[in-house]
């Protein structure tokens, strides 16, 4: 603390009738606590709520901890964590079995997301698309990835149509021509995406994904390193099991985590309604806690599922940007040890 510091905390305690020794070991308790940083994945959004209400309810603070959110930028997260410059990292499956397979060194430590949250989608008034065959030789408007060729080639083949598809790499400007027409049908996160078509009055139709061939998955990990975890495992423990207590609290009272998001976030968080909608959506839908009560553990059959089609599917590379040619050990890229009960 600088000297002006130390005499506007003297002052704050002496006006509020605070002892003196508390004040003391306050100042105590802050300097010993762990700093951890933990990296977004996107700019923030509802699957982040957890963090932040673990900053503000103080269940960082609570366990020893001094905890750093930092902003998305042009490094992705995962890249961030396996560098050591984050500690921990939030991060999409893909990119948790794509960059660990190539030797980045990478452990998801909690399932944010419990199942699947994205969707085949498109405008409500086609009334000629009544299952995934139908989207054979229409026009897909993509984000340029391999996963999202196999994954909707997968869906219509398992449907009985032939997999064949016309493809536009647009990025998030896929949705508006989606909205417009201009594509036929793209991918879209329900819980966030297909909130806010919704918000804005857009009628859509959608095909999960779990339905026609493909594994059901946890979205969204928090994710650290080998290298951290071996080194610090009770700050890990401390720090995945407070985020914890901080996405059951989003659970059980969403209206208080929502506001807690939006105020932390004022000049990114500019659609009210949008936040309270998606939270409302994953929580009804049991994405952040199961139906069946599980709430940060990470299920090893939807890994080694989900694993297993990437691999099957030549979406896994190693290093050298070839297919892995032996199938991994999916166990490895993952624990619970750090969740607690």
């Amino acid at each position: 603390m600088t000297e002006l510091n130390r005499r506007q905390a003297l002052l704050l305690a002496l006006a509020a009738g605070l002892p003196l020794a508390s004040l003391a070991g306050a100042a105590r308790a802050r300097a010993e606590a762990q700093k951890i940083t933990i990296a977004l994945d996107w700019t923030v959004n509802t699957n982040h709520i957890g963090l932040f209400v673990a900053c503000d309810k103080g269940f960082y603070r609570d366990a020893g901890l001094d905890v750093e959110i930092l902003p998305y930028g042009d490094t992705g997260s995962g890249t961030l964590v396996a560098n050591r410059v984050a500690d921990f990292g939030i991060s999409g499956a893909l990119g948790l079995f794509t960059q660990k397979s190539a030797g980045a060194d990478l452990k998801a430590v909690y399932a944010v997301v419990q199942s699947e949250t994205g969707r085949v989608v498109f405008n409500a008034d086609r009334a000629a698309i009544k299952s995934p065959k139908d989207l054979d030789g229409l026009t897909y408007g993509g984000f340029g990835s391999a996963w999202e060729n196999a994954l909707i080639s997968t869906i219509i083949r398992h449907d009985g149509g032939k997999g064949d598809f016309k493809t536009v790499t647009l990025g998030t400007s896929a949705y508006d021509a989606l909205a417009s027409s201009a594509v036929d049908f793209t991918l879209e996160v329900s819980t966030w995406e297909g909130v806010e078509a919704g918000l804005k009055g857009l009628k859509q139709r959608s095909f999960r994904y779990a339905d026609y061939g493909v594994p059901d998955e946890h979205t969204t990990f928090i994710a650290s390193s080998n290298a951290f975890l071996s080194a610090n495992p009770k700050a890990a423990a401390a720090f995945v099991q407070a985020t914890r207590r901080g996405y059951e609290f989003a659970v059980d009272q969403p209206q208080e985590a929502g506001d807690l998001l939006i105020t932390a976030n004022k000049d990114t968080l500019t659609n009210p309604a949008l936040i309270q909608a998606s939270l409302k959506a994953l929580n009804d839908g049991h994405f952040l806690k199961s139906a069946a009560g599980a709430i940060g553990t990470i299920d090893k059959a939807k890994v080694e599922a989900m694993g297993g089609y990437l691999f099957s599917s030549g979406i896994l590379l190693d290093g050298n940007g070839k297919a892995l040619k032996q199938k991994p050990d999916f166990e490895g890229y993952f624990t619970n040890e750090f969740v607690g009960a």
